[in-house]
């Protein structure tokens, strides 16, 4: 198992990872197979199903599908080229990708909510099919948007379902377990981060790793600052106000009248991270942290060591990037990073255990403690569900971002007063996160058919 530092963070838009990133991302896979086939399209057709239809229209999934087959993709997508491709789209009933001839794309029939069962291989499905003139399909392929923006069709998912015991990746430190991560360190007298490193570096150069390393927090950077200027109100229609910027302009007050009291770092915690998640919310740039729902936690905590503790210094942002990294490979592949598949605890539980890792890193932590800060940053998200009201990635998911990004740093500093030696280790951890997030119910997993999605009103 091999999961690159630019498979964890990976630049892309909002709301959601699963739900915005991944079925752009089928579309556009869609797409070349489409380009390489000997079929002569005519038409397109998509059915969501599963989470995607229960909460697709909060989370843009339609529009994403639509820009996707269009082809757009979410590293290089240009909203304003957006607007004009989908107004183009409605006019027409045609969409224009690349290399292949207009298809045609009717909004209101060829794009389907399937509000009956899940597909079987995953809760966020999908299914893509290409037709011929009379309508007759040609080409059909289904999707699996598993977490995180990564995509696999039914056949790659059941492949790599069926191949658990595989040979370990072609890498230095081939590490699948926290526990194996460990004895590794201790035989190598490596960091997580150097050993991260050394496994990358066996894909790309060293330059390219840093520059794309430095290009992931330009990014996250960025989308904290325009988070913070920007003010007005939320798309969605629940009418939620950005505060971000508010609470800045309040918290730079307080400091400068000397009226800040020690728990104020905690409001600098969460505004970093809402700050991301208001963006996220509306559609902006963002990085997948390891999921655009989570998107806040782990730049609000670079940001909070860069800006507020002693010592830091930008140039470890990368080791916190590729320890964080580490951990959430770990999650991915012996648990999930999926709401629809293990709730909330698989999206900003992940996140502040990769927060918590990455900062126990930079501030000298040796392996036994950076496992330990992300073992108690996930053991204390076990069982959270994921309950958007009207499926929108705002109430609660924005201020449980902060939330997460604080009991990240209480993570750090509680492993950091200790020797790494604890009780419950990472990797049971994530098993329990992983049976927790099987046996929950469906309604409590990104459906908005459960908790606070029916319980507040949403109009």
């Amino acid at each position: 198992m091999f999961l690159s530092v630019f498979e964890m963070f990976k630049v892309g838009i909002g709301p959601s990872s699963s739900h915005t990133m991944g079925p752009m991302v089928a579309a556009g896979r869609f797409l070349e197979t489409l380009r390489s086939s000997p079929f002569h399209p005519r038409g397109l057709r998509a059915s969501l199903h599963g989470s995607l239809a229960f909460t697709g229209a909060g989370h843009a999934t339609d529009r994403a599908v639509i820009l996707g087959l269009a082809g757009f993709l979410p590293e290089t997508y240009d909203a304003a080229r957006a607007e004009a491709a989908l107004a183009a789209i409605r006019a027409t009933g045609q969409v224009a990708p690349p290399g292949l001839p207009p298809l045609a794309f009717d909004l209101s029939r060829d794009l389907v909510f399937d509000y009956g069962p899940a597909l079987p291989g995953h809760a966020n499905g999908m299914v893509l099919r290409a037709t011929d003139a009379q309508g007759d399909v040609l080409l059909e392929e289904t999707y699996y948007s598993i977490g995180g923006g990564f995509v696999l069709t039914a056949a790659e998912l059941d492949a790599s379902r069926a191949d658990r015991a595989r040979a370990p990746a072609d890498v230095p430190w081939p590490f699948e377990t926290a526990e194996a991560m460990l004895a590794m360190a201790r035989a190598s007298g490596l960091t997580i981060a150097q050993m991260k490193r050394q496994n990358e570096l066996r894909y790309r150069s060293a330059a390219d790793l840093d520059r794309g390393l430095a290009r992931i927090w330009q990014v996250m950077s960025a989308c904290i600052d325009r988070g913070m200027a920007a003010t007005g109100i939320l798309p969605g229609g629940l009418k939620v106000r950005r505060r971000a910027h508010g609470i800045h302009q309040a918290l730079l007050a307080e400091r400068g009248r000397n009226l800040t009291a020690p728990h104020t770092i905690n409001d600098w915690m969460s505004l970093y991270a809402m700050a991301v998640n208001e963006e996220n919310a509306a559609g902006g740039q963002v990085v997948t942290a390891p999921t655009n729902g989570a998107a806040g936690v782990v730049p609000a905590v670079i940001r909070y060591w860069l800006d507020h503790v002693p010592g830091a210094s930008a140039a470890r942002v990368g080791d916190f990037l590729l320890t964080a990294a580490a951990i959430g490979g770990l999650v991915k592949h012996n648990a999930s990073i999926s709401g629809a598949e293990c709730g909330c605890q698989a999206e900003v539980g992940s996140a502040a255990a990769m927060a918590a890792a990455g900062l126990a890193a930079v501030l000298g932590g040796s392996p036994e403690q950076v496992e330990n800060a992300a073992e108690i940053a996930l053991e204390h998200h076990l069982g959270m569900t994921c309950d958007p009201v009207r499926g929108l990635v705002q109430v609660p998911c924005i201020e449980r971002n902060g939330l997460g990004a604080i009991k990240a740093v209480s993570a750090a500093s509680l492993a950091m007063r200790g020797d790494g030696q604890h009780l419950v280790s990472l990797d049971v951890c994530i098993e329990t996160m992983r049976q927790t997030g099987r046996d929950m119910h469906e309604k409590y997993k990104e459906t908005s058919l459960g908790g606070l999605a029916v319980n507040v009103p949403n109009c």
